[in-house]
């Protein structure tokens, strides 16, 4: 059941149907008709015996009566309404609620319906600060982190799916997203006048999902768009009550159109085979089910620990060096600022996922083994290209399961003791002498330029000399 006003109004749907009146019902069921109504309005639960008597009484049964469906698009708008009346927000605001009585028209219903959904939109943009949107990136991330970044009934829909329209080797067709769009009651529709923030719209009341018109011939990437336009629907998603809720959300929907385009069984198949031949590489698993090296480097991370035995390291970094996306159970020490998030944080120029980008030959992954205070650990890094600036992608592992990988042999090694005093430190002297003579780290560095400085931070330095110094001594491949 989805709550009390959902199964208020079925049964004032099938008692309409019935063609009876509140005391007429409650007669039959022996209850006053005044309490019969607090039922139909969601504002009192009848017992489970209470509820097989108005089943009979209304010809029906009880599981009609506790479809979370509701029974009417009238009825669907009036459930909304008492829902966003009932929360903090329109509470904060000290309005009477809105009774929608028969007076009031569909027409009307609808407009206020959509002026508190707007309502409510607002407001989560607006709690949605810097702050905020970092902590729930965080938790998120130590979330999968203790999952192994794995997510069984995920996977268990994605096969379920494919199984549904006879998927069972291969890359996913085209052809096979559009059966599973038609088996869920939508049409896929390519147009090119989308908004320029949306990457497809999904219009519920006509069953149609929008995307955009394939840019090259195949257009891989509008699969996996459709696919997560329709795990909302697959996963059961309601509007998202807050930013952290937004995530989730979306970490389901990109997992789930993953879990379709790499399935499961063969994927894992794939990469057993690789593992027992010693030549695990993204770019085969890339290439064998036809999907971007990003999606093939997290995939692995989605596998690597639940079905091969190892722990793994993900990170997307742009030309500048700072992380895009990260995940890590291995061991690896990210770069974290003091809430503990690790995107827009800088990694230590010694680190494979900055050293690819003075890798020669960039058509082909370029290996390296880095030391660390926490170990030693071996990367595959590929670079890429936006419109915007160049990124790696980078998978790696300590150096106990290096063995499994192409590239082992490779003899580039590199050093980093980030985020200690001595990798990729400030030399010393001058300004830095007034500060004790302390070699700055770069995790320091980078604090204190990409974040505001409180005023005073260091007595007897003017704030506009210590950022001069600090813009100065910023290393530019650093």
């Amino acid at each position: 059941m989805q709550d009390l006003a959902t199964l208020g109004q079925r049964i004032r749907h099938f008692r309409n149907q019935a063609g009876l009146t509140l005391d007429q019902l409650g007669a039959e069921v022996s209850i006053a008709g005044s309490q019969l109504s607090l039922i139909e309005n969601g504002r009192k639960e009848p017992r489970l015996s209470l509820l097989a008597r108005i089943a009979s009484a209304l010809g029906t049964d009880v599981n009609a009566l506790l479809d979370d469906a509701a029974p009417n698009p009238r009825a669907a708008l009036e459930i909304e309404l008492d829902r966003l009346q009932r929360s903090s927000v329109y509470a904060s605001l000290g309005l009477p609620q809105v009774k929608p009585s028969r007076a009031i028209s569909d027409e009307t219903l609808a407009a206020i319906v959509g002026l508190n959904r707007e309502l409510a939109r607002r407001e989560r943009e607006a709690i949605a600060t810097p702050e905020e949107a970092r902590r729930a990136n965080t938790e998120l991330r130590q979330r999968m982190r203790a999952l192994d970044n794995y997510l069984p009934d995920i996977e268990k829909l994605a096969e379920d799916t494919l199984r549904g329209v006879g998927h069972i080797s291969g890359a996913l067709t085209h052809r096979s997203v559009s059966r599973i769009a038609e088996q869920l009651g939508f049409e896929l529709v390519h147009v090119a006048d989308l908004p320029h923030s949306a990457r497809s719209v999904t219009d519920l009341e006509n069953g149609r999902i929008y995307l955009p018109p394939a840019s090259i011939p195949g257009g891989h990437g509008l699969r996996s768009m459709a696919l997560q336009a329709m795990a909302h629907r697959l996963l059961g998603h309601a509007e998202p009550e807050s930013y952290a809720d937004f995530l989730r959300q979306r970490l389901e929907i990109n997992y789930f159109a993953a879990a379709c385009l790499m399935p499961l069984t063969q994927s894992v198949e794939f990469l057993r085979a690789a593992k027992t031949e010693r030549n695990i590489a993204v770019e085969d698993f890339r290439d064998a089910f036809g999907v971007t090296h990003e999606a093939a480097a997290l995939r692995l991370t989605n596998l690597g620990t639940a079905h091969l035995d190892m722990q793994l390291h993900f990170l997307r970094v742009g030309g500048d060096g700072a992380v895009y996306k990260a995940y890590e159970n291995d061991g690896l020490r990210l770069p974290v600022d003091v809430t503990g998030s690790t995107e827009g944080q800088l990694v230590c120029r010694e680190w494979s996922a900055r050293k690819a980008f003075g890798h020669t030959n960039r058509t082909t992954e370029f290996y390296q083994y880095t030391d660390t205070p926490e170990g030693t650990f071996f990367d595959s890094t590929q670079t890429g290209t936006t419109s915007a600036e160049e990124f790696s992608i980078t998978i790696g592992v300590p150096f106990a399961h290096s063995k499994w990988f192409r590239g082992r042999e490779t003899t580039a090694r590199a050093v980093s003791t980030c985020p200690d005093k001595n990798c990729c430190m400030l030399p010393s002297g001058g300004l830095a002498s007034r500060w004790s003579g302390k070699a700055w780290s770069s995790a320091k560095l980078h604090a204190h330029i990409l974040a505001p400085l409180p005023s005073g931070t260091f007595p007897g330095v003017d704030d506009r000399e210590l950022y001069e110094f600090l813009e100065a001594h910023a290393a530019p491949e650093h």
